[in-house]
């Protein structure tokens, strides 16, 4: 559609006031145009070719890289499969000395507190037990029957006699 402004340009005088010009056609302002334009436009044609051409060589790079990444990736998973059962190896070694360690030590210990547990045992034993024989002697003398005579007795745990003192 044509506007206003090119509507008002067709009465617009074609020379000056004076005498007749030859008769003329009407000049046509869309062919001016696209003349004008034509070189332009024709430039911008081969930009867009050029641009096409960039983004298809940059679409064939990118998929080309694509496929090399992707082959490498494969690579890297395939050997990190292969390493997996020797890298849990390896960590089960170090969880399994840690833990034997632990189990060391812990045996360390409880066998020190057996001993020392041992110690008290064969040093209390042989008190307590000359304790409880005056204590049933007592007893046995206040019924009124005669004390019997006492007899050295094996302490527990010792090889030899143990005398209960009184």
């Amino acid at each position: 559609m044509t506007g206003f402004r090119d509507f008002l340009t067709r009465f617009r005088p074609a020379a000056s006031p004076g005498r007749a010009a030859p008769g003329g056609v009407p000049a046509d302002r869309s062919a001016e145009l696209r003349a004008e334009l034509a070189p332009p436009l024709a430039l911008l044609e081969r930009a867009e070719a050029e641009a096409r051409a960039v983004r298809e060589r940059a679409a064939d790079a990118a998929a080309s890289r694509l496929r090399e990444a992707e082959g490498q990736a494969g690579a890297i998973v395939a050997g990190a499969r292969a390493q997996a059962p020797l890298i849990r190896a390896r960590a089960a070694e170090r969880v399994l000395r840690a833990a034997e360690g632990e189990a060391a030590a812990l045996r360390a210990a409880a066998e020190r507190e057996a001993s020392a547990v041992r110690d008290r045992a064969r040093t209390r034993t042989s008190v307590i037990a000359g304790r409880v024989v005056d204590l049933v002697l007592q007893d046995l003398a206040a019924d009124g029957a005669s004390p019997p005579v006492r007899v050295p007795q094996r302490a527990p745990g010792h090889g030899g006699f143990a005398e209960a003192d009184p």
